[in-house]
């Protein structure tokens, strides 16, 4: 699963903050809630997102993570986000993706006693890459954005560490990814799964 990223502050961010600080609904956001442009983010963080505009173009938003429910949901598991009532429609038109330099795994192990227990903390991102493009899902809650992670099963260098990791979209699937008429069944696989981790 993912419950923790991490965004550097590099010159690769500068063009996607300085659009983010144009969107209107960054004034909405500061009303009640700072927007994280670097460092650690976590479940309930507003961070830059990149989803479709009105006019269908590229363009990136403040979206907080995680929707609100019976419980905070942060997560989606993409085998099943087409079924669920929680995300089917999303699944269907409401793609974005999450800009991140990695995001952080726990090692899961099993104790003596046959119970998980965690153990070191790695970072994780796709082999000679800074960035990572996190896919996701986003809903509107009282008239703000807020998004999900999307996971699959972890590939096999990383599966190690946890059986779950987000769904990677290469960059230059990223517009594809986010259109609201492409079908999701067909880009998830091409998602990224060569993976590199070292200890956090």
């Amino acid at each position: 699963m993912c419950g923790r990223y991490y965004l550097e502050n590099t010159i690769e961010m500068v063009p996607f903050i300085e659009k983010l600080m144009s969107s209107p609904l960054v004034q909405k956001w500061n009303e009640t809630t700072a927007i994280k442009t670097s460092g650690e983010i976590a479940p309930t963080d507003v961070v830059p997102v990149i989803a479709p505009n009105r006019s269908g173009n590229r363009s990136v938003f403040p979206m907080k993570w995680g929707y609100n429910g019976k419980t905070l949901l942060i997560n989606a598991r993409v085998e099943t986000a087409s079924e669920k009532p929680t995300f089917r429609d999303d699944w269907r038109s409401h793609r974005c993706i999450i800009p991140a330099s990695y995001y952080f795994g726990w090692e899961h192990l099993k104790a003596n006693d046959g119970r998980t227990k965690t153990g070191d903390k790695y970072l994780i991102q796709p082999q000679n890459s800074t960035m990572t493009w996190l896919c996701g899902l986003y809903r509107f809650e009282n008239e703000l954005p807020h998004f999900v992670i999307l996971t699959r099963d972890a590939a096999g260098p990383i599966r190690f560490i946890h059986d779950r990791m987000p769904l990677i979209m290469p960059e230059d699937k990223i517009n594809e990814w986010i259109k609201p008429d492409a079908d999701p069944d067909v880009l998830v696989d091409l998602a990224l799964s060569d993976m590199m981790s070292r200890q956090a």
